[in-house]
């Protein structure tokens, strides 16, 4: 679900290497062409993208260009010609209807290996505190603790960047809690108020999500809210149980999927797991690692898994 490292780093790339826009797969001079990339706003899916775009350019010889994009803006460029490849879709039916199914833009390249996990969560030391916090039937009774200047007289739910996937003013309003939305405006913000939530033992409810690098630093206990069952969350408005587990997949446009080459093939073979994504998005947060720099790092080290992904 996220830093401008990898943008930055891949912007100077462009600048040096004389990156244009030839299409994916043409032939180009020192190169077999140009991959587009669309970079969402979290720093796993950043992770992600640093090892492909590593990868491409290091193993396949290609170009890689990439614009920072909210996910909805990033289908949009299928369309337009201006992106190839999203790395990490988070479901978005509504999405694959639109660009996948009736305009035909675009098409799916399988999953990328990474299970996707969205609720709502406080730090460990309020769960502990609080053995019955985590019910969601119990929210209103600890709605006090909750109060911001910007939620009033309600509780906060801390939210992310609104571009995010996201039902929770749904479930606010639908499960009956005494609680008001508010959008931090970033991955970035989330992370630091878990931090400090955490080290200041203040209150906090957030809206997080796995896979994350954050998780191997602090503790953090998931809400319970109402089980998923399929077919509950049809209905945006009317929302009123938990999300559904996330098996992450690819999208490529239809164009990059006929004409991409070896470059379509390792994005279409690309797997790994959550454990790997962290460890990349770990380097880059907290390391001082550039993304080219964590997706070296990375590549050197696990060769028997990344070598699959290569075209035969």
């Amino acid at each position: 679900m996220r830093t401008k490292q990898f943008a930055m780093a891949l912007a100077i790339c462009v600048i040096l290497t004389g990156c244009t826009s030839e299409e994916p797969g043409s032939a180009a001079k020192g190169s077999k062409g140009t991959v587009r990339i669309a970079i969402n706003p979290w720093v796993g899916y950043e992770a992600s993208a640093a090892v492909l775009a590593y990868l491409l350019t290091h193993e396949l010889g290609y170009k890689v260009e990439t614009k920072e994009l909210p996910e909805a803006e990033s289908w949009e460029g299928f369309e337009s010609g201006d992106i190839d490849v999203v790395v990490e879709n988070w479901g978005h039916p509504e999405l694959k209807k639109k660009f996948i199914e009736d305009k035909g833009v675009a098409v799916s390249a399988g999953l990328n290996g990474n299970k996707g996990v969205i609720g709502w969560y406080v730090p460990k030391w309020m769960a502990d505190k609080y053995p019955d916090i985590t019910g969601w039937q119990n929210l209103n009774k600890y709605a006090g603790l909750f109060k911001t200047a910007k939620s009033g007289t309600a509780g906060q739910v801390l939210d992310g960047d609104p571009s995010f996937v996201t039902n929770d003013e749904a479930l606010v309003k639908n499960l009956n809690l005494n609680y008001k939305v508010v959008y931090a405006g970033s991955e970035d913000a989330l992370i630091k108020a878990a931090k400090e939530a955490t080290a200041r033992k203040t209150p906090l409810l957030m809206y997080f999500y796995e896979p994350q690098w954050l998780f191997t630093e602090i503790k953090l206990a998931k809400i319970n809210l109402p089980p998923y069952a399929i077919g509950c969350d049809a209905s945006p408005k009317r929302v009123a149980c938990d999300y559904p587990p996330y098996l992450l997949d690819k999208i490529v446009s239809k164009k990059f999927a006929g004409t991409g080459g070896s470059a379509y093939e390792l994005v279409r073979n690309f797997v790994w797991s959550n454990d790997n994504q962290n460890a990349v998005a770990n380097d880059m947060t907290n390391k001082g690692m550039s993304a080219e720099q964590a997706a070296k790092k990375w590549v050197e080290a696990n060769k028997l898994i990344w070598k699959d992904w290569l075209p035969k």
